[in-house]
């Protein structure tokens, strides 16, 4: 019986005279890169730590290039969505900074927040315009 590893699917080569090491270290980077819907385990969030630490250079020139270009529309619908949830947040928690909660309680928050998404997005739609508007007033500095 044929295993599916053993067929050879026919892959097009989208950056041809491109090193392999090059093409390889791009395609890892893309696998994990995925947007990971569950919570972290505490082994996964040290490996996830280590890994940051590696980036910190290359982080650091892409905050920087960002903040010469101005935001568009879904990086503004993604701050406001931001400020609506953390505004929820802090009733849920009564003033408690989502630093000092532990993991476990960030997660039944995050929860209960993601239940409550009509109300964030009704949020997010009045906050739209003040996010623009901070954007704006930040580019004329």
């Amino acid at each position: 019986m044929i295993d599916f590893k053993d067929l050879k699917l026919h892959v097009v080569d989208l950056r041809p005279g491109e090193p392999e090491e090059i093409k390889y270290a791009d395609m890892k980077r893309k696998r994990t890169d995925e947007d990971v819907e569950e919570a972290l385990t505490t082994p996964q969030r040290l490996a996830r730590s280590r890994q940051m630490k590696r980036y910190k250079a290359r982080l650091k020139l892409g905050r920087q290039r960002a903040s010469r270009r101005i935001a568009g529309k879904e990086k503004l619908e993604k701050r406001a969505r931001k400020k609506a949830r953390n505004a929820i947040l802090k009733k849920l928690t009564k003033d408690v900074p989502k630093s000092e909660l532990t993991y476990a309680r960030r997660a039944e928050i995050e929860k209960r927040l993601d239940k409550m998404k009509p109300r964030v997005d009704r949020m997010v739609k009045k906050m739209l315009p003040m996010v623009r508007k901070a954007e704006l007033t930040k580019r004329r500095k």
